[in-house]
């Protein structure tokens, strides 16, 4: 693999992102954060739009990336970028939720194989995928990287904990960085765990509402209303407890099997000095997980569950007036990428791309880049 000079480049070369999946814009919105001009996210999910290009100011295509030629996509490139290729495939078919049940059926398996199809089509200079670690050991992400290196790609990848890169959450996700220019790695995280941002940093600011309230000042920060019996539990938990904790009459059915001991990280406080459990899709449940607000008798906000995964606090997930539904707004949070694991994922990028071409320019986040008319 041969490196390119520095001298080389005339003048300073911008990195610019095709982002696959985008959802609500986790992952653009990190690359941005570190520099790289975002040239358009492609996801299925139309109520992605109002996110994505209000947020991240980029063009958005509603569509099947199984229906997106190649030639399209090299067309949304910046005519003379380095082109990055980034995304995260559905990661449902390889999350430990599943517990081992068979998902090699489901339509999102073969998403993997439709981002290896667009990378041998268009061959962009650097590709960043983001997933589940569970993925790391399966038959489809192994071909995907061998596939990589026999298109001379230099590879890496990593479960990366995200504490470890400021985020306010204790979650692993799989991270895999390849480059045509040269050597290429996934960053290291650089904080230390005994600087973790913690669940009270994160959300403490915000102003306290009640169970089934919204504040009005921000129609995100609305939380989910409680059954009677659900808000009696939520006022027996303690952060850090468990149903053990509550009278004999509290407790749930299954809580009295045996199969149902194990499960003590349902129905439970987060606590306020450590990082925040995994924001799933039902994070604003309380009986989904260690989804209580540590003192407020209510689970999380969409608002607090938003900020766990390092979105800023002023990210805008609806239009104003239009309403707020939890279900669908927790789907779109809790799949998406942490924000500042993705900055740390792009600042790698750019660091790289500049040892190799010298210097990089970055574009301001509402500057529209003329794209490529040709493959």
């Amino acid at each position: 693999m041969i490196y390119y000079s520095p001298s080389v480049a005339a003048r300073p070369v911008v990195v610019s992102a095709v982002d696959l999946f985008c959802g609500v814009g986790g992952l653009s919105c990190g690359l941005q954060d570190a520099g790289i001009h975002i040239a358009a996210g492609i996801d299925l999910d139309g109520t992605c739009n109002y996110p994505y290009r209000t947020n991240i100011r980029a063009p958005f295509q509603r569509r099947d990336v199984r229906d997106l030629a190649a030639d399209e996509l090299a067309a949304m490139w910046p005519a003379g970028a380095v082109r990055v290729l980034a995304g995260c495939a559905p990661c449902q078919p390889f999350s430990s939720y599943r517990r081992g049940v068979d998902t090699s059926h489901e339509a999102q398996w073969p998403l993997v194989d439709e981002a290896r199809r667009l990378v041998e089509g268009t061959m962009p200079d650097v590709v960043t995928m983001e997933n589940v670690p569970r993925i790391g050991n399966t038959p489809i992400f192994t071909d995907f990287v061998a596939r990589l290196r026999e298109l001379e790609y230099w590879v890496d990848f990593e479960s990366c904990y995200c504490p470890a890169y400021g985020v306010p959450q204790h979650r692993r996700r799989m991270v895999l960085v390849a480059s045509l220019l040269g050597d290429i790695a996934v960053p290291k995280g650089a904080t230390a765990p005994a600087d973790y941002a913690t669940v009270r940093q994160a959300i403490s600011p915000l102003p306290p509402v009640g169970h089934g309230e919204a504040h009005p000042g921000d129609s995100l920060h609305k939380s989910r209303t409680l059954t009677k019996i659900n808000l009696e539990r939520i006022k027996q938990s303690t952060p850090g407890g468990t149903w053990e904790e509550w009278p004999e009459e509290l407790r749930a059915p299954c809580h009295r099997k045996a199969s149902g001991a194990t499960f003590r990280n349902v129905y439970a406080r987060m606590v306020w000095d450590e990082p925040s459990p995994t924001i799933t899709t039902l994070a604003c449940n309380f009986g989904a997980g260690r989804f209580g607000h540590p003192e407020q008798d209510r689970a999380i906000t969409l608002r607090e569950a938003a900020i766990l995964q390092s979105f800023p606090s002023d990210y805008e997930f609806v239009a104003s007036g239009e309403p707020v539904q939890l279900a669908p707004l927790g789907r779109l949070i809790g799949n998406a990428v942490p924000p500042r694991l993705a900055a740390a994922v792009g600042k790698t990028i750019v660091e790289h791309v500049r040892t190799v071409k010298g210097t990089v320019r970055k574009i301001p986040r509402s500057t529209t880049v003329p794209a490529a008319t040709e493959p």
